[in-house]
Protein backbone atom coordinates (compact mmCIF):
# COMPACT_ATOMS: atom_id res chain seq x y z
CA UNK A 1 0.00 0.00 0.00
CA UNK A 2 1.08 3.25 -0.92
CA UNK A 3 0.31 5.24 1.88
CA UNK A 4 2.30 8.64 0.06
CA UNK A 5 -0.73 8.56 -3.08
CA UNK A 6 -3.24 9.68 -0.23
CA UNK A 7 -0.62 12.17 1.70
CA UNK A 8 -0.20 13.82 -1.85
CA UNK A 9 -4.27 13.98 -1.80
CA UNK A 10 -5.10 17.95 -1.61
CA UNK A 11 -7.07 17.68 1.68
CA UNK A 12 -6.57 14.37 3.74
CA UNK A 13 -2.85 14.20 2.92
CA UNK A 14 -1.96 17.81 4.34
CA UNK A 15 -4.66 17.10 7.37
CA UNK A 16 -3.56 13.69 7.85
CA UNK A 17 0.06 14.53 7.89
CA UNK A 18 -0.44 17.74 9.98
CA UNK A 19 -2.14 15.49 12.80
CA UNK A 20 0.15 12.80 12.46
CA UNK A 21 3.25 15.54 13.32
CA UNK A 22 0.99 17.14 16.40
CA UNK A 23 -0.05 13.74 17.71
CA UNK A 24 2.86 11.22 17.28
CA UNK A 25 0.85 8.76 19.50
CA UNK A 26 -1.99 8.39 17.21
CA UNK A 27 0.49 7.86 14.11
CA UNK A 28 -0.25 4.70 13.59
CA UNK A 29 -3.79 4.95 13.53
CA UNK A 30 -3.63 7.94 10.79
CA UNK A 31 -1.61 5.59 8.50
CA UNK A 32 -4.68 2.96 8.77
CA UNK A 33 -7.44 5.77 8.25
CA UNK A 34 -5.23 7.01 5.14
CA UNK A 35 -4.99 3.77 3.81
CA UNK A 36 -8.94 2.86 4.23
CA UNK A 37 -9.47 6.46 2.48
CA UNK A 38 -7.86 5.38 -0.51
CA UNK A 39 -9.85 4.08 -3.32
CA UNK A 40 -10.51 0.45 -2.67
CA UNK A 41 -14.10 0.73 -2.86
CA UNK A 42 -14.88 -2.94 -3.97
CA UNK A 43 -13.14 -3.79 -0.93
CA UNK A 44 -15.55 -2.40 1.21
CA UNK A 45 -18.31 -3.68 -0.56
CA UNK A 46 -17.35 -7.33 0.12
CA UNK A 47 -16.41 -6.10 3.83
CA UNK A 48 -19.88 -4.89 4.34
CA UNK A 49 -21.73 -7.85 3.35
CA UNK A 50 -19.96 -10.10 5.41
CA UNK A 51 -22.40 -9.95 8.09
CA UNK A 52 -19.88 -12.40 10.50
CA UNK A 53 -17.48 -9.92 10.65
CA UNK A 54 -20.23 -6.99 11.33
CA UNK A 55 -21.88 -8.67 14.20
CA UNK A 56 -17.99 -8.95 15.66
CA UNK A 57 -17.63 -5.21 15.20
CA UNK A 58 -21.06 -4.83 16.82
CA UNK A 59 -20.06 -6.63 19.57
CA UNK A 60 -17.06 -5.09 20.00
CA UNK A 61 -18.64 -1.71 20.20
CA UNK A 62 -20.50 -2.46 22.77
CA UNK A 63 -18.33 -4.68 24.61
CA UNK A 64 -15.96 -1.28 24.79
CA UNK A 65 -19.22 1.13 25.39
CA UNK A 66 -22.34 -1.02 27.09
CA UNK A 67 -25.47 0.71 26.05
CA UNK A 68 -27.23 2.58 27.52
CA UNK A 69 -25.04 4.19 29.79
CA UNK A 70 -27.33 5.14 32.66
CA UNK A 71 -26.39 4.93 36.61
CA UNK A 72 -26.63 1.42 38.15
CA UNK A 73 -28.36 3.38 41.33
CA UNK A 74 -31.02 4.81 38.40
CA UNK A 75 -34.67 3.39 38.93
CA UNK A 76 -37.26 3.98 36.19
CA UNK A 77 -39.83 4.54 39.46
CA UNK A 78 -37.77 7.69 40.69
CA UNK A 79 -39.11 9.53 37.28
CA UNK A 80 -42.07 11.67 37.20
CA UNK A 81 -43.42 10.48 34.01
CA UNK A 82 -44.07 6.62 33.95
CA UNK A 83 -44.41 6.29 30.20
CA UNK A 84 -41.19 3.48 30.37
CA UNK A 85 -43.01 1.85 33.08
CA UNK A 86 -46.82 1.97 31.32
CA UNK A 87 -45.15 0.87 27.88
CA UNK A 88 -43.27 -2.04 29.47
CA UNK A 89 -46.44 -3.04 31.61
CA UNK A 90 -47.67 -6.29 30.20
CA UNK A 91 -50.88 -5.15 30.96
CA UNK A 92 -50.99 -2.14 27.96
CA UNK A 93 -50.42 -4.88 25.06
CA UNK A 94 -52.38 -7.49 26.41
CA UNK A 95 -55.40 -5.06 26.72
CA UNK A 96 -54.96 -3.53 23.32
CA UNK A 97 -54.95 -6.95 21.90
CA UNK A 98 -57.87 -8.78 23.61
CA UNK A 99 -59.07 -6.28 25.95
CA UNK A 100 -58.63 -8.43 29.01
CA UNK A 101 -56.56 -7.03 32.23
CA UNK A 102 -53.93 -9.62 32.64
CA UNK A 103 -52.10 -10.06 36.03
CA UNK A 104 -47.75 -9.93 35.32
CA UNK A 105 -47.06 -12.30 38.05
CA UNK A 106 -45.47 -15.58 36.82
CA UNK A 107 -45.22 -14.40 33.62
CA UNK A 108 -42.28 -15.38 31.95
CA UNK A 109 -40.22 -12.10 30.21
CA UNK A 110 -37.30 -12.21 27.93
CA UNK A 111 -35.22 -9.15 27.06
CA UNK A 112 -33.55 -10.06 23.97
CA UNK A 113 -30.37 -7.44 23.79
CA UNK A 114 -30.48 -6.51 26.93
CA UNK A 115 -27.34 -4.26 27.04
CA UNK A 116 -26.64 -3.06 30.35
CA UNK A 117 -30.05 -4.03 31.42
CA UNK A 118 -31.87 -0.83 32.26
CA UNK A 119 -34.80 -1.89 30.55
CA UNK A 120 -34.83 -5.37 31.89
CA UNK A 121 -35.00 -3.07 35.36
CA UNK A 122 -38.32 -1.27 33.35
CA UNK A 123 -39.19 -4.66 32.54
CA UNK A 124 -38.68 -6.22 36.35
CA UNK A 125 -40.16 -2.87 37.70
CA UNK A 126 -43.59 -2.69 35.10
CA UNK A 127 -44.28 -6.53 35.67
CA UNK A 128 -44.20 -7.38 39.34
CA UNK A 129 -43.94 -11.19 39.96
CA UNK A 130 -42.79 -11.73 36.55
CA UNK A 131 -39.44 -13.57 35.55
CA UNK A 132 -36.83 -11.92 34.03
CA UNK A 133 -34.45 -13.81 31.37
CA UNK A 134 -31.47 -11.27 29.81
CA UNK A 135 -29.38 -11.93 27.01
CA UNK A 136 -26.72 -10.00 24.64
CA UNK A 137 -23.70 -10.97 22.75
CA UNK A 138 -21.27 -8.66 25.19
CA UNK A 139 -20.63 -10.06 28.53
CA UNK A 140 -19.51 -6.79 29.51
CA UNK A 141 -23.01 -5.72 29.18
CA UNK A 142 -24.29 -8.86 30.63
CA UNK A 143 -22.11 -8.21 33.54
CA UNK A 144 -23.69 -4.62 34.08
CA UNK A 145 -27.10 -5.80 33.80
CA UNK A 146 -26.40 -8.68 36.70
CA UNK A 147 -25.06 -5.91 38.56
CA UNK A 148 -27.83 -3.48 37.98
CA UNK A 149 -31.05 -5.77 38.93
CA UNK A 150 -28.68 -6.92 41.66
CA UNK A 151 -28.76 -3.37 43.27
CA UNK A 152 -32.76 -3.33 42.69
CA UNK A 153 -33.21 -6.35 44.83
CA UNK A 154 -34.16 -8.67 41.55
CA UNK A 155 -31.51 -10.93 41.45
CA UNK A 156 -33.67 -13.72 43.07
CA UNK A 157 -36.12 -13.84 39.79
CA UNK A 158 -33.81 -12.55 36.60
CA UNK A 159 -31.23 -14.39 35.21
CA UNK A 160 -28.36 -13.24 32.05
CA UNK A 161 -26.77 -15.11 29.45
CA UNK A 162 -24.26 -14.04 27.06
CA UNK A 163 -25.99 -15.30 24.30
CA UNK A 164 -26.78 -14.24 20.37
CA UNK A 165 -30.52 -14.45 19.55
CA UNK A 166 -30.30 -17.25 17.12
CA UNK A 167 -29.75 -19.56 19.53
CA UNK A 168 -32.35 -18.53 21.52
CA UNK A 169 -33.73 -22.22 21.81
CA UNK A 170 -30.69 -23.04 23.76
CA UNK A 171 -32.21 -21.29 27.06
CA UNK A 172 -35.28 -24.48 26.40
CA UNK A 173 -37.66 -21.60 27.40
CA UNK A 174 -41.25 -20.49 26.17
CA UNK A 175 -42.07 -16.86 27.25
CA UNK A 176 -45.16 -15.10 27.51
CA UNK A 177 -43.14 -11.26 26.30
CA UNK A 178 -40.42 -10.92 24.24
CA UNK A 179 -38.55 -7.48 24.58
CA UNK A 180 -36.36 -6.44 21.79
CA UNK A 181 -35.57 -3.23 22.08
CA UNK A 182 -33.20 -0.95 19.63
CA UNK A 183 -31.15 -4.39 18.21
CA UNK A 184 -33.82 -5.41 15.46
CA UNK A 185 -32.44 -2.86 12.68
CA UNK A 186 -28.87 -4.15 13.45
CA UNK A 187 -29.74 -7.65 11.54
CA UNK A 188 -29.59 -8.16 8.24
CA UNK A 189 -32.65 -10.11 7.82
CA UNK A 190 -35.30 -8.59 10.53
CA UNK A 191 -38.24 -11.36 9.68
CA UNK A 192 -35.51 -14.21 10.62
CA UNK A 193 -34.89 -12.70 13.91
CA UNK A 194 -38.73 -12.08 14.53
CA UNK A 195 -38.60 -16.06 13.48
CA UNK A 196 -36.35 -16.44 16.02
CA UNK A 197 -38.31 -15.16 18.32
CA UNK A 198 -41.82 -16.91 17.48
CA UNK A 199 -39.64 -19.69 17.79
CA UNK A 200 -39.50 -19.44 21.47
CA UNK A 201 -42.71 -17.65 22.19
CA UNK A 202 -45.79 -18.98 23.51
CA UNK A 203 -49.01 -19.09 21.71
CA UNK A 204 -50.75 -16.36 22.99
CA UNK A 205 -47.60 -14.22 23.54
CA UNK A 206 -46.73 -10.85 22.23
CA UNK A 207 -43.19 -9.67 20.77
CA UNK A 208 -42.19 -6.22 21.59
CA UNK A 209 -39.78 -4.69 19.20
CA UNK A 210 -38.35 -1.54 16.85
CA UNK A 211 -37.14 -0.32 13.77
CA UNK A 212 -34.91 2.97 12.90
CA UNK A 213 -37.18 4.79 10.76
CA UNK A 214 -35.20 5.95 7.06
CA UNK A 215 -37.22 8.72 6.81
CA UNK A 216 -36.59 10.64 10.07
CA UNK A 217 -32.64 9.41 10.55
CA UNK A 218 -32.21 9.74 6.86
CA UNK A 219 -29.43 12.45 8.11
CA UNK A 220 -27.86 10.60 10.74
CA UNK A 221 -27.42 7.59 8.26
CA UNK A 222 -25.62 10.08 5.93
CA UNK A 223 -23.69 11.02 8.82
CA UNK A 224 -22.53 7.28 9.41
CA UNK A 225 -21.47 7.11 5.64
CA UNK A 226 -19.43 10.24 5.78
CA UNK A 227 -17.74 8.97 8.84
CA UNK A 228 -17.16 5.15 7.19
CA UNK A 229 -15.69 6.71 4.43
CA UNK A 230 -13.31 8.54 6.56
CA UNK A 231 -12.52 4.79 8.01
CA UNK A 232 -13.80 6.25 11.57
CA UNK A 233 -15.83 2.81 11.37
CA UNK A 234 -12.94 0.46 10.28
CA UNK A 235 -12.52 -0.92 13.75
CA UNK A 236 -14.24 -0.35 16.97
CA UNK A 237 -14.70 3.53 17.45
CA UNK A 238 -13.05 5.01 20.59
CA UNK A 239 -11.98 8.32 22.24
CA UNK A 240 -9.86 9.13 18.85
CA UNK A 241 -12.73 8.46 16.17
CA UNK A 242 -15.51 10.25 18.69
CA UNK A 243 -13.14 13.02 18.85
CA UNK A 244 -12.64 13.05 14.94
CA UNK A 245 -16.36 13.48 14.72
CA UNK A 246 -16.75 16.24 17.35
CA UNK A 247 -13.70 17.64 14.92
CA UNK A 248 -15.88 17.84 11.60
CA UNK A 249 -19.03 18.41 12.54
CA UNK A 250 -18.09 21.76 14.67
CA UNK A 251 -15.86 22.84 11.03
CA UNK A 252 -18.90 22.33 9.46
CA UNK A 253 -21.40 25.40 8.36
CA UNK A 254 -24.33 25.87 10.33
CA UNK A 255 -26.09 25.45 7.07
CA UNK A 256 -24.44 22.15 5.93
CA UNK A 257 -27.60 19.87 6.26
CA UNK A 258 -25.93 17.02 7.57
CA UNK A 259 -24.90 19.55 10.56
CA UNK A 260 -28.21 21.36 10.53
CA UNK A 261 -30.27 17.88 10.90
CA UNK A 262 -28.08 16.34 13.25
CA UNK A 263 -25.74 18.15 15.39
CA UNK A 264 -25.84 20.02 18.46
CA UNK A 265 -23.36 21.77 20.25
CA UNK A 266 -23.84 20.17 23.55
CA UNK A 267 -22.74 17.05 21.61
CA UNK A 268 -18.88 18.23 21.83
CA UNK A 269 -19.15 17.77 25.61
CA UNK A 270 -17.50 14.47 27.48
CA UNK A 271 -21.11 13.41 28.53
CA UNK A 272 -22.38 12.52 25.20
CA UNK A 273 -20.23 10.50 23.94
CA UNK A 274 -22.75 7.56 23.63
CA UNK A 275 -24.51 9.99 21.48
CA UNK A 276 -21.84 10.17 19.32
CA UNK A 277 -21.07 6.31 19.38
CA UNK A 278 -24.67 5.27 18.76
CA UNK A 279 -25.86 7.90 16.34
CA UNK A 280 -22.77 8.88 13.91
CA UNK A 281 -20.37 5.81 14.33
CA UNK A 282 -22.93 3.22 15.47
CA UNK A 283 -21.63 -0.21 13.56
CA UNK A 284 -24.58 -2.23 11.43
CA UNK A 285 -27.20 1.00 12.22
CA UNK A 286 -30.06 0.55 8.97
CA UNK A 287 -33.48 2.52 8.48
CA UNK A 288 -36.75 1.00 7.37
CA UNK A 289 -40.10 2.13 6.57
CA UNK A 290 -43.72 0.56 7.27
CA UNK A 291 -43.83 -1.69 4.28
CA UNK A 292 -40.50 -3.10 5.24
CA UNK A 293 -42.05 -4.02 8.91
CA UNK A 294 -45.19 -5.71 7.34
CA UNK A 295 -43.13 -7.63 4.76
CA UNK A 296 -41.28 -8.90 7.79
CA UNK A 297 -44.04 -9.49 10.01
CA UNK A 298 -45.55 -11.76 6.74
CA UNK A 299 -42.66 -13.43 6.35
CA UNK A 300 -42.48 -14.66 9.70
CA UNK A 301 -45.89 -15.58 9.76
CA UNK A 302 -46.57 -13.16 13.02
CA UNK A 303 -49.50 -10.33 13.34
CA UNK A 304 -49.37 -6.89 13.83
CA UNK A 305 -50.88 -5.52 17.18
CA UNK A 306 -50.35 -2.12 17.41
CA UNK A 307 -47.58 0.71 17.64
CA UNK A 308 -46.51 1.04 21.32
CA UNK A 309 -47.19 4.80 21.22
CA UNK A 310 -50.10 4.33 19.18
CA UNK A 311 -51.99 7.69 20.04
CA UNK A 312 -48.78 9.38 17.90
CA UNK A 313 -49.77 7.40 14.78
CA UNK A 314 -53.47 8.58 14.32
CA UNK A 315 -53.50 9.80 10.44
CA UNK A 316 -56.51 12.13 11.30
CA UNK A 317 -54.54 13.94 13.81
CA UNK A 318 -52.58 15.75 10.88
CA UNK A 319 -55.23 17.37 9.31
CA UNK A 320 -56.77 20.88 10.98
CA UNK A 321 -60.15 19.60 11.04
CA UNK A 322 -60.45 15.58 11.32
CA UNK A 323 -63.98 16.26 10.42
CA UNK A 324 -63.44 18.14 6.75
CA UNK A 325 -60.63 15.65 5.85
CA UNK A 326 -60.17 16.39 1.47
CA UNK A 327 -63.22 14.43 -0.59
CA UNK A 328 -60.75 11.80 -1.71
CA UNK A 329 -59.51 11.05 1.42
CA UNK A 330 -62.63 10.69 3.42
CA UNK A 331 -63.78 8.53 0.92
CA UNK A 332 -60.97 6.09 0.52
CA UNK A 333 -59.22 5.89 4.65
CA UNK A 334 -62.63 4.42 5.74
CA UNK A 335 -61.48 1.42 3.54
CA UNK A 336 -57.58 1.64 4.29
CA UNK A 337 -55.61 -0.82 6.12
CA UNK A 338 -53.69 -0.40 8.99
CA UNK A 339 -50.37 -0.83 7.08
CA UNK A 340 -51.81 1.78 4.79
CA UNK A 341 -52.92 4.39 7.42
CA UNK A 342 -48.86 3.89 8.97
CA UNK A 343 -47.25 4.36 6.02
CA UNK A 344 -49.08 7.64 4.65
CA UNK A 345 -48.55 8.96 8.23
CA UNK A 346 -44.68 8.31 7.77
CA UNK A 347 -44.76 9.88 4.46
CA UNK A 348 -46.45 12.95 5.58
CA UNK A 349 -44.81 13.29 8.84
CA UNK A 350 -41.76 10.92 9.76
CA UNK A 351 -41.54 12.36 13.37
CA UNK A 352 -40.45 8.97 15.11
CA UNK A 353 -37.23 7.85 15.52
CA UNK A 354 -38.25 4.40 16.05
CA UNK A 355 -41.39 2.53 14.37
CA UNK A 356 -41.64 0.75 17.48
CA UNK A 357 -44.39 -2.37 17.52
CA UNK A 358 -45.59 -5.02 19.28
CA UNK A 359 -46.55 -8.42 17.19
CA UNK A 360 -48.16 -11.78 17.86
CA UNK A 361 -49.51 -15.32 16.64
CA UNK A 362 -52.10 -14.75 13.88
CA UNK A 363 -55.67 -14.82 14.78
CA UNK A 364 -54.71 -14.25 18.94
CA UNK A 365 -56.52 -11.24 19.35
CA UNK A 366 -59.80 -12.34 21.11
CA UNK A 367 -63.10 -11.01 18.83
CA UNK A 368 -64.64 -7.86 20.96
CA UNK A 369 -66.57 -5.05 20.63
CA UNK A 370 -64.61 -2.01 21.73
CA UNK A 371 -66.40 0.25 24.14
CA UNK A 372 -67.30 2.96 21.97
CA UNK A 373 -70.07 0.04 20.73
CA UNK A 374 -70.96 -1.42 23.53
CA UNK A 375 -74.45 -1.67 24.41
CA UNK A 376 -75.96 -0.39 27.77
CA UNK A 377 -75.91 -3.90 29.41
CA UNK A 378 -72.37 -4.38 28.55
CA UNK A 379 -71.87 -1.23 30.59
CA UNK A 380 -74.08 -2.08 33.68
CA UNK A 381 -71.63 -5.21 33.84
CA UNK A 382 -68.35 -4.12 33.21
CA UNK A 383 -65.08 -3.97 35.81
CA UNK A 384 -63.70 -0.89 35.77
CA UNK A 385 -59.15 -1.11 36.30
CA UNK A 386 -56.75 1.50 37.03
CA UNK A 387 -53.74 1.05 34.76
CA UNK A 388 -51.48 -0.45 37.75
CA UNK A 389 -48.58 2.27 36.65
CA UNK A 390 -51.05 4.87 38.19
CA UNK A 391 -51.61 3.07 41.23
CA UNK A 392 -48.81 4.80 43.23
CA UNK A 393 -48.36 7.09 46.25
CA UNK A 394 -47.41 9.82 44.81
CA UNK A 395 -50.21 10.18 42.37
CA UNK A 396 -52.83 9.23 44.81
CA UNK A 397 -51.16 11.92 47.06
CA UNK A 398 -51.57 14.54 43.87
CA UNK A 399 -55.30 13.26 43.34
CA UNK A 400 -55.86 13.73 47.01
CA UNK A 401 -54.46 17.63 46.90
CA UNK A 402 -56.73 18.01 43.94
CA UNK A 403 -59.55 17.01 45.69
CA UNK A 404 -58.49 19.00 48.83
CA UNK A 405 -58.29 22.16 46.82
CA UNK A 406 -61.21 21.38 43.90
CA UNK A 407 -58.78 21.74 41.78
CA UNK A 408 -58.76 19.60 38.57
CA UNK A 409 -56.34 16.67 38.65
CA UNK A 410 -53.84 16.37 35.67
CA UNK A 411 -53.33 12.46 34.77
CA UNK A 412 -51.74 13.13 31.77
CA UNK A 413 -48.46 14.34 33.86
CA UNK A 414 -47.94 11.00 34.48
CA UNK A 415 -48.45 9.19 31.62
CA UNK A 416 -48.30 11.83 29.03
CA UNK A 417 -49.89 9.66 26.10
CA UNK A 418 -51.89 12.01 24.64
CA UNK A 419 -50.91 14.00 21.17
CA UNK A 420 -51.66 17.38 22.12
CA UNK A 421 -53.25 18.86 24.65
CA UNK A 422 -52.70 17.57 28.97
CA UNK A 423 -55.97 15.22 30.00
CA UNK A 424 -57.65 16.81 33.14
CA UNK A 425 -60.12 14.84 35.36
CA UNK A 426 -63.00 17.14 37.15
CA UNK A 427 -62.34 16.54 41.13
CA UNK A 428 -65.97 15.40 41.02
CA UNK A 429 -65.20 12.63 39.09
CA UNK A 430 -62.02 11.96 40.43
CA UNK A 431 -63.35 11.63 43.91
CA UNK A 432 -66.17 9.14 42.76
CA UNK A 433 -64.57 6.98 40.04
CA UNK A 434 -60.55 6.92 40.09
CA UNK A 435 -59.98 7.45 44.14
CA UNK A 436 -62.02 3.75 44.38
CA UNK A 437 -59.63 2.00 41.89
CA UNK A 438 -56.90 2.57 44.19
CA UNK A 439 -58.40 -0.09 46.12
CA UNK A 440 -59.03 -2.34 43.13
CA UNK A 441 -61.43 -3.09 40.38
CA UNK A 442 -64.86 -1.50 40.58
CA UNK A 443 -68.10 -2.74 38.84
CA UNK A 444 -69.14 -0.02 36.70
CA UNK A 445 -72.63 0.24 38.80
CA UNK A 446 -70.75 0.97 42.10
CA UNK A 447 -69.19 3.87 40.39
CA UNK A 448 -72.13 4.91 39.07
CA UNK A 449 -74.00 4.82 43.12
CA UNK A 450 -70.90 7.13 44.34
CA UNK A 451 -71.80 9.58 41.77
CA UNK A 452 -75.18 10.19 42.19
CA UNK A 453 -74.66 10.26 46.05
CA UNK A 454 -72.09 13.44 45.36
CA UNK A 455 -73.74 15.08 42.54
CA UNK A 456 -77.58 13.73 43.11
CA UNK A 457 -79.01 17.49 41.73
CA UNK A 458 -78.09 19.09 38.18
CA UNK A 459 -76.30 22.43 38.97
CA UNK A 460 -77.61 24.84 36.79
CA UNK A 461 -81.55 23.30 37.22
CA UNK A 462 -81.30 21.88 40.54
CA UNK A 463 -83.41 19.43 39.65
CA UNK A 464 -83.01 15.80 41.18
CA UNK A 465 -80.27 13.65 38.65
CA UNK A 466 -81.95 10.67 38.12
CA UNK A 467 -80.09 6.94 37.18
CA UNK A 468 -79.78 7.46 33.93
CA UNK A 469 -78.25 10.40 33.75
CA UNK A 470 -75.87 9.69 36.43
CA UNK A 471 -75.21 6.09 34.02
CA UNK A 472 -74.51 8.26 31.18
CA UNK A 473 -72.28 11.17 32.97
CA UNK A 474 -69.98 8.10 34.39
CA UNK A 475 -69.87 6.62 31.33
CA UNK A 476 -68.72 9.42 28.92
CA UNK A 477 -66.03 10.15 31.45
CA UNK A 478 -64.74 6.63 31.65
CA UNK A 479 -64.82 5.86 27.55
CA UNK A 480 -62.61 9.18 27.71
CA UNK A 481 -60.09 7.81 30.15
CA UNK A 482 -60.15 4.80 28.38
CA UNK A 483 -58.87 5.93 25.35
CA UNK A 484 -55.27 6.54 26.92
CA UNK A 485 -55.37 3.35 28.72
CA UNK A 486 -55.62 5.48 32.14
CA UNK A 487 -58.41 3.18 32.67
CA UNK A 488 -58.85 -0.25 31.52
CA UNK A 489 -62.78 -1.41 31.14
CA UNK A 490 -63.18 -5.77 30.99
CA UNK A 491 -66.62 -6.96 30.45
CA UNK A 492 -68.77 -8.69 32.79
Amino acid sequence: MNYLSVFSHPFWGKRCYSIALKHGHVRDRLFSLAAFLAPQSSEIAVMNTQSSELLEKIRQQFEGAPYPRVSPEKSPKDDKNFNQLYLHSLVTPFYLRNQQVVDPKGKLILDAGCGSGYKSLVLAEANPGARIVGIDLSEQSVKLAEKRLRHHGFEENVEFHVLQIEELTKLGMEFDYINCDEVLYLFPDIAAVLSSFKSVLKPTGIIRSNLHNKLQRQGYFRAQEAFRLMGLTEENPGELEVGLVIETMKALHDVVEVKAKTWQPDYAKEQHVETILMNFLFQGDKGYGIPELFAALETANLEFTSMTNWRHWELTDLFIDPDDLPMFLALSLPGASIEERLHLFNLLHPIHRLIDFWCSYPEQMVSFNPITEWDVEDWRNAQIHLHPQLKRTEVKQELNNCLNKQKPFEISQYIPVAVAKPVYVDSYFAACCLLPLWEGPQPMMELVNRWLKVRSYDPISLEPISEVEGFEQVRTFLSKLEAFLYILVQAG
